[in-house]
């Protein structure tokens, strides 16, 4: 035998399956014993086998489980399962193999005595003296040179399927300490409404729901991906990913701004609605470092990065406070507020100029539902010089305003301030009642 050669193949398999040469040697010892029990060894026995790479010299032994006689069935006990388990086998069809015990004795178990397997305490203390009950006992055997043609296929069959299944183990492993991480990936193909990545070792899911509304993707494209978890199935293990989790903006901030993987600033909570608009409140861990403007980047470089990571996704970047009323404030940028108060029931109220009315709520409400979404806070956003404030305050709740009467309440304000004096008094009394018949809807 070449060693050279056979040292290097090991080498080799080792480096492109991704697994340990330890575990590649521990795989050919276990074919080599199942060759050696193919041609010389009995059914039922247990056979090692040691091989020395550096100089070819490979010994065997037979391994047997110490038992007393606590841990063995009786013949009656045998008798009674046999009549219990097996009722359609009491023909005189009863095989003793159909009960398969495991290989290592085990506390509180009894087992079906085999010769070829086990071997009485009595008996073992006479080759060993100190051994006890449930250990091994190794009996050396003749190392054999000539093996037959299907030894040597079992012993192929044994290394093919240790590997693959080494091979599943070590990518299963890899990727499962990964989770939480972002990693890279090729779209490789596109089955239906679910995107495959060729993520190294293995492909990686992308299901429609985690995927980013409006985003198209096509095979041979490079993204960023979040490993949301990892799980075996019997084709290997399943890693699934996510383009749509919150957690991947700060991840992505990580990789951008030294800042933050460093720990010196801190992103504190994340709301998103993919594909449209983000928000992130960052606090400064340590003292003289501006938390915005380390996010931002010179000229926006740093968060541009991002954003042209997610495909234009829009991010706002506000500072984190304490102080729930200032973060409230912070969180409802780019408008300003004038004055926040909080409310029972988790509940706050902010006022804002009328018109920075429409730019507090956003389109279709966005900017205030992330608002809510990165303080915890239900927030009601209200012009500054509504008359219903005060009568919100008293009730000590607040209800979402919809939008369409927002806008309507604004319109008939500037209405009544131009042309107050133009209006009779009857045409004064119909809007102050349909007012008071308004409900507002807190945001």
């Amino acid at each position: 035998m070449d060693i050279k050669s056979f040292d290097s193949a090991i080498a080799q398999i080792a480096e492109e399956k991704g697994i340990s040469p330890a575990k590649v040697m521990e795989t050919i010892e276990m074919a080599i014993a199942a060759a050696y029990k193919k041609d010389y060894g009995k059914k039922g026995q247990i056979i090692k086998a040691s091989f020395n790479p550096k100089t070819g010299e490979i010994k065997f032994w037979q391994v047997k489980i110490v038992v007393d006689e606590d841990m063995i069935y009786s013949e009656k006990e045998l008798e009674k399962m046999k009549e219990t388990a097996f009722p359609a086998e009491q023909s005189g069809k009863y095989s003793p193999d159909r009960f398969k015990e495991d290989e290592e004795v085990k506390k509180g178990k009894k087992v079906r005595f085999n010769p070829e397997k086990h071997i009485m305490l009595e008996e073992a203390k006479k080759i060993n003296s100190k051994i006890k009950a449930g250990e091994e006992l190794e009996t050396v055997l003749d190392t054999k040179k000539d093996y037959g043609r299907i030894a040597a296929q079992t012993a192929k069959q044994v290394i093919m399927q240790r590997i693959r299944e080494a091979e599943k183990e070590s990518v299963f492993n890899e990727y499962k300490s990964k989770e939480g991480e972002i990693i890279s990936g090729i779209v490789q193909r596109i089955e239906g409404r679910n995107v495959f990545l060729d993520i190294g070792k293995t492909l990686g899911l992308l299901p429609r729901e985690e995927q980013v509304p409006g985003e198209f993707y096509r095979p041979g494209q490079r993204l960023k991906v979040y490993v949301l978890k990892v799980e075996e199935s019997p084709r290997g293990s399943m890693v699934y990913l996510s383009r749509a989790y919150p957690k991947i903006i700060s991840k992505l901030f990580e990789l951008e701004v030294p800042e933050v993987s460093s720990g010196q600033v801190q992103i504190k909570s994340i709301a998103r609605e993919a594909g449209s608009r983000s928000k992130i409140a960052v606090e400064a861990e340590a003292d003289r470092v501006d938390p915005i403007g380390s996010c931002v980047g010179q000229k926006g470089t740093r968060v541009m990065a991002v954003i042209n990571e997610l495909g234009g996704e829009k991010i706002d970047i506000i500072e984190y406070s304490p102080d729930p009323e200032k973060f409230i404030a912070n969180s409802l940028s780019p408008a300003k507020v004038l004055e926040v108060k909080i409310l029972p029931k988790n509940k706050a109220l902010a006022m804002v100029p009328e018109d920075q009315l429409s730019l507090a709520i956003g389109k279709d409400g966005q900017n205030v539902r992330l608002a809510a979404k990165l303080t915890g806070w239900k927030i009601d956003v209200r012009p500054a010089d509504s008359q219903d404030i005060e009568a919100t305050e008293e009730e000590g709740s607040s209800s979402e305003q919809p939008l369409e009467e927002a806008k309507e309440e604004k319109k008939e304000s500037e209405i009544k301030k131009t042309d107050s004096s133009e209006e009779s008094p009857k045409e004064q009394k119909v809007i102050k009642r349909k007012k008071n018949k308004k409900t507002s809807k807190k945001i």
